[in-house]
């Protein structure tokens, strides 16, 4: 009983941490702060603790869930509309960002210590939430693929702001991401909760890789597709929950050698996410002619990241944010579902 007790309290102070970390964050604008929050409360544990403490299976697979459930809901019908009056530049775009992705990731593998699934996922463009929770299942270190990715997202969000207004003519304006409840929380809740039961037995029936968070993903973008949804989302409180879980399974698996193997690559690392940035935005003027649209417009939907952010900027200065918004969708759905193929052929063969 005492052990019980002494675990309990254990997970109780580690949760509260983890959620005073994330409101801090929140309150500094901080991107996927409960994520944040969690990674930072579960490292300082995994550091300090004397024993080890691990996420249950169960909470794992849930939060991958609910995560893949708050994705698949930004599917549109006006998104797959978008996408279809420009698919060819469009493709094109999605595919040359995976293939930088994957030059880099190759790159990042020169690192002692870091596997080609890990330098692949580490510098993949786009979806950091998503690729975080799937790491592990996947074969990469979470660690380094974790602090990694968001150091990408904090780049962008704080850079991208600058470069549109510098470089791009966007004005100052401070936009924000108009946010339609739909049928509220209770319907939010029911919606999340059909998507995770439904898109976790699917992904078991159908062995799909990764299915706890590609499943729910996937039923999610459908009901959304067919009008079922009638636009609900998931409840901000689940989302956060999400998030939190998944950084604390993060941050709980940290140790002394993996905590000097990501300081050892955040050199190289920054390098290649600086120049990852700049291929992608190379890219944007190329959809920028190809579309017929502005080359602000091209920028923020090649952006490999900060998707809210993006949308965000693209509302305050007035650009076209349903073209932005599909281009980043469309990206983040490509990412998301090559993942397990790119693991698969990066993994060395055994036997």
């Amino acid at each position: 009983m005492d052990d019980r007790r002494r675990r309990l309290l254990d997970w109780a102070a580690v949760l509260a941490v983890g959620i005073a970390a994330g409101v801090v964050l929140t309150l500094l604008g901080v991107p996927s702060a409960p994520l944040f929050g969690g990674l930072v409360a579960g490292l300082g544990r995994a550091l300090l603790g004397r024993t080890r403490l691990t996420l249950p299976r169960p909470a794992g697979i849930g939060a991958q869930a609910v995560i893949g459930v708050s994705i698949g809901a930004l599917v549109q019908t006006d998104t797959l509309r978008t996408v279809a009056e420009h698919w060819v530049s469009v493709l094109a775009v999605t595919v040359g960002t995976l293939l930088i992705s994957l030059v880099a990731g190759q790159l990042m593998r020169l690192q002692r210590g870091i596997s080609p699934v890990t330098g692949a996922f580490s510098m993949i463009a786009g979806g950091a939430s998503g690729i975080t929770a799937m790491a592990r299942d996947l074969g990469a270190d979470e660690q380094v693929v974790a602090v990694v990715q968001y150091l990408r997202v904090l780049l962008i969000v704080v850079a991208m702001p600058i470069v549109a207004t510098a470089v791009y003519g966007a004005s100052a304006g401070s936009g924000t991401v108009p946010v339609d409840d739909g049928p509220g929380w209770p319907a939010g809740l029911l919606f999340t909760a059909v998507c995770v039961v439904v898109g976790v037995l699917l992904g078991r029936v159908t062995r799909l890789p990764v299915g706890s968070l590609l499943g729910p993903m996937a039923v999610a973008a459908a009901l959304d597709l067919t009008g079922l949804s009638q636009g609900a989302v998931v409840p901000d409180l689940v989302e956060a929950a999400g998030f939190l879980a998944i950084g604390l399974q993060v941050g709980l698996g940290f140790t002394r050698a993996s905590l000097k193997l990501v300081g050892r690559a955040l050199p190289s690392a920054l390098v290649l996410i600086v120049g990852s940035v700049a291929a992608c935005a190379g890219l944007g003027v190329v959809l920028s002619h190809a579309a017929g649209v502005t080359l602000l417009d091209g920028y923020l939907a090649t952006t490999p990241g900060g998707l809210y952010a993006v949308l965000a900027t693209a509302t305050g200065s007035g650009a076209d944010a349903t073209f932005v918004l599909a281009v980043q969708v469309l990206r983040l759905f490509v990412m998301l579902f090559s993942a397990p193929l790119l693991a698969r052929f990066l993994r060395p063969r055994s036997g």
